[in-house]
């Protein structure tokens, strides 16, 4: 095995907490780099993730109100990724033991049921749920 095949998993941990930081920091500065979303950019039509990165920035800066306004889920990532670096950190492991698989799938099943919500809101009904930009 080569240094950089032990790499990840040595230093694997630091992923959780650099990300957050990232975050953070995006949230001081929008104008850092980001990905925009492909299918929006494709179809016109965001995707289930579409401005949850700046609403997670702007939930690690405690703005919660402009946060659940691009997307809902925006704290609940805030809070999840804060958790899962702490974790990280402490047990210098990039995935916890013990994780059951149960947590993700319900999220990301309520993450679609959202965005159904949204796309229904939107070009259903005329209602604009998604965010301008």
């Amino acid at each position: 095995m080569c240094i950089r095949d032990r790499a990840l998993p040595r230093y694997g941990w630091l992923l959780p907490p650099a990300l957050t930081g990232y975050l953070w920091l995006k949230g001081l500065n929008p104008l850092l780099p980001g990905f925009s979303c492909p299918l929006r950019a494709l179809t016109g039509i965001p995707c289930p993730t579409c401005f949850l990165t700046r609403a997670t920035a702007l939930a690690l800066h405690g703005d919660l109100l402009d946060a659940v306004r691009l997307h809902a889920l925006g704290p609940v990532a805030a809070v999840a990724l804060v958790a899962w670096s702490v974790l990280a950190i402490r047990r210098r492991r990039l995935i916890p033991v013990g994780l059951k698989a149960w947590p993700l799938g319900i999220a990301a099943v309520g993450l679609v049921a959202y965005w159904g919500v949204r796309l229904t809101l939107t070009y259903g009904l005329g209602i604009a749920a998604f965010p301008s930009g």
